[in-house]
């Protein structure tokens, strides 16, 4: 178990704020104080990892294998000549326009969305979190996090709820949903619930401690009630950048063709560009024809992360510099939450409702490390375990990350090639890259593009 050091003055003021938001429910359902992490014998939501003696190129051979495996298992339904959407059908929640005047003048409260709450009805009404037609009632919000299925036995890795702190929004009412100046959806309340976020943090990030940031937001940012019920889509948000809705990704996408989905919160440089070029020419990807869709998540992340408006810009001149047909590009207004398996599948549902087919996944995706020891929450592999566990269920197909290294004989290479021909490997940490361009200092080609390189030196 690991407690707070006493000298974090503020983290305990921080965990005393949390303790009351959530006490109870705490004295409800559980028994374990909410500081402290889940010993390996309590419940999470990982995957079973694979034993802790193996060396990681084991482990990382088996969890290939594991694909492999899932390459005869998956058979995609197609609609049209892309898969079929989560659930069956893509949900369209937006109200045609001539219709918002009317519908805006039944509503009975009006609730402010926040930068998160504002991404999740935008999604909800696109489709992307199809088969979902609005946020979570209580009964499917505690489904999803005991079992990480809908009450209809639809897989959803996080649960999807609209927060409040308004006492006075009931059941019955019709929400008019505001943010920015905009109009964005209406909230059909049917559910209106004190949600358990001591088991919510347990069963769907794996700990209880607000060391991780996906706690924190939970506890700290979001209200004390959840609202569930049906949702219309009015505005879509305005943003410096478009995002496409998946009706409007598939109507780019290769018909009867494979569909590779690259998910990154992080401007691309070589060594990830290497990662999903090879990708497509993976042995369980149908070649030629397969295509690659770079979608990188624009909503918020982790507080050190870059804004999701300067990421934009890195991705636009990349697009242009590389000029690759076999890829296309599209953006996600979707809220990250570092929650490692559990978001693998979130990003794998949202990426078949865009038309993918098969799901790139890395080390330690969509994890997150400990704010005060520097620790990873999740295994290594815990994700490509998840995905590759129920990648049947959903028709897709995973393709894991190849481990590749720069080296100066041969350029980019599998690392696996690097160690045997015995190549001279160049290594440029993240910390050193921020420090060079940050001191104006010439950053190597090998390691990012000239393009990127610049938009990030200006919004520096």
């Amino acid at each position: 178990f690991f407690f707070f050091a006493s000298p974090m003055a503020s983290l305990f003021a921080k965990q005393q704020l949390l303790n009351s938001k959530v006490a109870s429910s705490a004295q409800r359902s559980c028994a374990v104080p909410l500081a402290v992490r889940p010993s390996s014998k309590q419940s999470t939501s990982r995957a079973s990892p694979a034993p802790s003696s193996w060396s990681p190129c084991v482990r990382q051979t088996t969890v290939r294998a594991q694909a492999s495996a899932v390459v005869e298992m998956a058979v995609p339904g197609r609609v049209d000549g892309l898969i079929t959407p989560h659930g069956g059908a893509l949900i369209n929640l937006q109200l045609p326009a001539s219709q918002w005047d009317a519908a805006i003048k039944g509503c009975t409260k009006t609730l402010e969305a926040s930068d998160r709450n504002a991404c999740d009805v935008e999604l909800l009404s696109i489709g992307a979190f199809s088969p979902l037609t609005g946020f979570l009632s209580q009964e499917d919000y505690e489904s999803v996090v005991n079992n990480m299925r809908l009450l209809s036995g639809d897989l959803l890795g996080i649960p999807i709820v609209y927060d409040t702190d308004r006492d006075d929004v009931d059941v019955g009412d019709k929400v008019l949903i505001t943010y920015k100046g905009q109009n964005i959806g209406i909230l059909h309340v049917s559910s209106k619930y004190v949600p358990d976020k001591v088991k919510e943090a347990s069963k769907v990030y794996g700990v209880t401690t607000l060391e991780h940031p996906a706690v924190q937001m939970i506890a700290l940012e979001r209200g004390k009630f959840y609202l569930g019920g049906k949702l219309q889509g009015l505005q879509v948000p305005t943003r410096v950048f478009p995002c496409q809705s998946p009706a409007e990704v598939r109507a780019s996408l290769p018909k009867d063709e494979d569909v590779l989905a690259f998910q990154c919160r992080n401007p691309i440089h070589r060594a990830h560009y290497e990662l999903f070029i090879r990708a497509l020419d993976a042995p369980n990807v149908k070649n030629p024809g397969a295509a690659c869709l770079v979608h990188p998540t624009v909503g918020p992340t982790q507080d050190d992360d870059i804004p999701g408006a300067i990421r934009y810009q890195t991705y636009e001149v990349l697009k242009a510099e590389v000029n690759n047909p076999r890829l296309r590009w599209a953006y996600l207004p979707y809220s990250m939450h570092m929650a490692g398996p559990r978001e693998a599948i979130q990003h794998m549902i949202i990426r078949k409702n865009y038309g993918c087919t098969h799901f790139i996944i890395g080390r330690d995706m969509a994890g997150s490390k400990s704010s005060l020891t520097g620790d990873d929450f999740y295994g290594a592999y815990d994700a490509q375990e998840m995905a590759n566990k129920h990648a049947p269920e959903l028709g897709m197909q995973t393709v894991a990350s190849l481990n590749i290294a720069y080296t100066q004989e041969k350029g980019y290479v599998t690392a696996d090639i690097a160690d045997r021909e015995k190549l001279t490997k160049l290594n440029l940490s993240g910390t050193k890259f921020r420090q060079m361009l940050r001191a104006g200092e010439d950053i190597p080609e090998w390691f990012a593009f000239k393009s990127v390189v610049k938009v990030l030196r200006e919004a520096a």
